[in-house]
């Protein structure tokens, strides 16, 4: 059997279909990233990127970097459109950069070429097919669906193409109601066009023509050279240990894997195991790492890339030990197969830049204007280098022989939300559904995010150490969205879609 798990019924569905056909995992992920296009269409476009870390049971494991690349020029500061909105996640707003000024070198079309070359089985055709048809027939908007569109909804009216694809009104200050279809037929002609003509037609064809000129005419960066001469980067994963288990992830030059790799390394010593897993003791040092590493991020000799952060490991972990020192919209695919090929696949648009290639029904990314991806200010980026990403799909081969996919949404917060998932399944021995579905924290600055289910004792106790607290009333996609599935050692599988970000797994 196989089994994945993903964050809409109707991605993983297209999946599962796949694997009941005799294809293998990455067939089944080619599917589930064109259907989330569909299904997910704010976290996943042919106009953003991502990556997938691949473990052929017959080959090395690989990662496929098609995330985004920054373009060859840069305009002036004066020239370009970028400008802020604000989303509303309920609990708190956040400000977003959108407009042609915020578009990078998308990556998406280049990767589902580049996996179907290298390591798919059935034909590209029947990958298609799913995102086609409904496309074209048009899917339920779900709970969680709404709930983006509703936290986007400037972004969704910003444009009068994006306003007519989603039916919203700026006067009626309203968006498709929960179970609306949303239908995107322009993005079926597309694809029908792609798997027809190849990835040519999207990097080089009338797409391309149309969003250069775009471009160039209303206050965007990218030229013809940019598309033409993207490439999918395959790299090796990290891999780490932790408490006997083998951890590979998404290597540098993006940021995910080698924090978490750090964070692990910081926690090693403490020996979480000893200690029941919702007590003050465990977080604290959960809590005590992730402080650590946002400060080693910060620390001259680490390296703007994290190269020298491994020579910087003891001084950190003796303060995990002892006290001391006081990339937004993504999606989650997992799948194993039934001959043990194991698929993490984290897709991403940002929050989309509001413009939409005409006749494509494909918004851009808005990478260029993603905070967390610009340390260093709004276009300050350096040229034509791939974009650097907390996106960290991550396989675990853990000593008891179960082989874990995991990965997850949730921009800063991917981290931390993988690095709990992995030591509660290690630390704690918790079943896979438990571990994902267990309270998360999230420390960024000096607060301390805090979802409910937490003893009262133990969040008493964390102040001690942690006095700006905030306690969320329910929890939320703010912690992330792990959707993962297992492989035992007889072949058995399970899963977990987490319910933060509507997530489901279905077995094949």
């Amino acid at each position: 059997m196989g089994a994945v798990a993903a964050g809409h019924s109707t991605t993983a569905e297209a999946a599962r279909l796949i694997l009941q056909e005799g294809g293998n995992a990455f067939d089944a992920a080619i599917s589930a990233m064109l259907t989330a296009c569909v299904a997910e269409p704010i976290l996943a476009s042919p106009g953003g990127g991502g990556f997938l870390t691949a473990h052929p049971v017959d080959a090395d494991p690989l990662v496929y970097d098609f995330f985004a690349q920054t373009p060859h020029r840069k305009r002036d500061a004066s020239e370009i459109d970028l400008y802020p909105i604000v989303a509303d996640f309920g609990d708190a707003n956040q400000s977003f950069h959108i407009g042609m000024g915020s578009i990078a070198t998308p990556g998406f079309v280049g990767g589902v070429f580049a996996i179907h070359r290298e390591l798919a089985s059935l034909p590209l055709q029947r990958l298609f097919e799913p995102a086609i048809e409904l496309a074209r027939s048009g899917v339920p908007l779900n709970p969680f669906q709404h709930l983006i569109a509703q936290i986007v909804a400037p972004i969704l009216r910003s444009t009068d193409t994006a306003s007519r694809l989603w039916h919203a009104s700026e006067e009626a200050g309203t968006l498709p109601e929960v179970g609306t279809l949303h239908h995107n037929p322009q993005l079926a002609d597309l694809l029908e066009a792609l798997q027809r003509e190849g990835e040519a037609l999207f990097y080089r064809g009338e797409p391309a023509q149309l969003l250069v000129r775009a471009c160039r005419e209303n206050g965007g960066h990218l030229l013809a050279e940019d598309l033409e001469q993207f490439e999918v980067i395959r790299r090796s994963p990290l891999r780490c240990h932790y408490q006997g288990a083998q951890i590979l992830t998404n290597p540098l030059p993006s940021l995910g894997g080698s924090l978490i790799h750090f964070s692990l390394q910081l926690l090693e010593p403490c020996t979480l195991g000893r200690f029941s897993a919702a007590s003050a003791e465990p977080l604290r040092f959960l809590a005590r790492s992730m402080r650590q590493t946002q400060l080693m991020r910060q620390h001259p000799e680490a390296g703007n890339d994290l190269s020298h952060a491994a020579s910087l490991l003891q001084a950190f972990q003796s303060r995990v030990a002892e006290g001391g020192i006081s990339s937004r919209g993504t999606t989650q695919v997992s799948i194993a197969d039934r001959d043990g090929n194991l698929a993490s696949l984290t897709l991403s648009n940002g929050e989309g830049c509001g413009y939409i290639i005409p006749n494509t029904g494909v918004m851009l990314n808005n990478m260029l204007g993603e905070e967390d991806l610009n340390p260093l200010g709004f276009n300050q980026w350096p040229k034509d280098q791939r974009i650097a990403s907390m996106m960290a799909p991550t396989l675990l081969m853990l000593a008891d022989g179960r082989r874990i996919v995991t990965g997850s949404g949730g921009s800063n917060r991917i981290r931390s939300a993988i690095l709990q998932v992995i030591s509660n399944l290690i630390d704690f021995e918790m079943p896979l559904a438990e571990a994902v579905a267990a309270p998360r924290i999230h420390l960024e600055g000096d607060l301390l995010s805090i979802e409910p289910g937490l003893p009262a004792e133990t969040i008493s106790a964390l102040e001690e150490e942690f006095p700006q607290q905030e306690l969320w009333k329910q929890k939320s996609l703010f912690f992330g969205g792990t959707h993962s599935v297992a492989l035992s050692s007889s072949g058995e599988v399970s899963g977990a879609g987490d319910e933060r970000r509507g997530g489901v797994w279905l077995s094949a």
